[in-house]
């Protein structure tokens, strides 16, 4: 039997980073950065998003487009946590895990999309 998108791995690791960004943008610093915090939330949900909808197309060519998507939102919601610090609505700290764990995703994408590249 096929894997459902809620047993990968890498999708579960993308609900904890939403749960993340989500805390941390209900922090007082981010309170009337509205434009900011919807950006990212929107990125970091698309992140879990693409890769359920990826998953249903049963077409691995299909997986990898939505795989790739997700890799970018990744990216988007990694620079915005960077530019969260820079911009000093946050600290190093409070970013730190889910920075971490944006790359863990993005790494983990990039060895899914290999692997269902090699099976094309």
């Amino acid at each position: 039997m096929t894997k459902t998108f809620a047993e990968f791995e890498v999708y579960q690791k993308s609900i904890v980073l939403a749960k993340e960004i989500f805390r941390l943008m209900n922090t007082e610093s981010f309170e009337k950065e509205y434009g900011f915090k919807d950006q990212i939330k929107r990125a970091v949900v698309s992140i879990s998003n693409n890769i359920a909808e990826g998953s249903e197309y049963n077409n691995n060519k299909q997986f990898i487009r939505f795989l790739k998507h997700s890799k970018g939102s990744c990216a988007e919601v990694r620079s915005m946590l960077i530019l969260s610090k820079e911009l000093n609505f946050c600290n190093e700290d409070e970013t730190k895990t889910a920075i971490e764990l944006s790359i863990e995703i993005s790494k983990n994408l990039s060895k899914f999309i290999e692997y269902l590249k090699s099976r094309v």
